[in-house]
């Protein structure tokens, strides 16, 4: 399908429209004052396609559980907390 420029108070207006050739497969430029800001492309796999694949590659490596949060590497020594270093490193 063609590539198509939309500017922006056009692509407030008709969104909906403009998402739904999309999917259909087309190519929307979104432009501000007659340049190119933005592309809108169709997704061409899912989230967990692309997950997938990189599994598969080796890139990554998930045992597909939630993460947990990870505790600070940075510990103040004495009685001054890192805040307090830091607003001294500022003066």
């Amino acid at each position: 399908m063609p590539e198509r420029r939309v500017g922006i108070r056009e692509l407030k207006s008709k969104l909906s429209e403009c998402v739904r050739e999309v999917k259909e497969g087309s190519t929307i430029v979104v432009t501000e004052h007659g340049k190119g800001v933005a592309r809108l492309v169709p997704e061409l796999h899912s989230l967990e396609e692309r997950m997938q694949t990189l599994r598969d590659a080796g890139v990554i490596v998930w045992s597909g559980r939630r993460l947990r949060g990870s505790r600070p590497e940075v510990r103040a020594r004495g009685k001054r907390t890192v805040s307090d270093i830091v607003v001294e490193n500022r003066d």
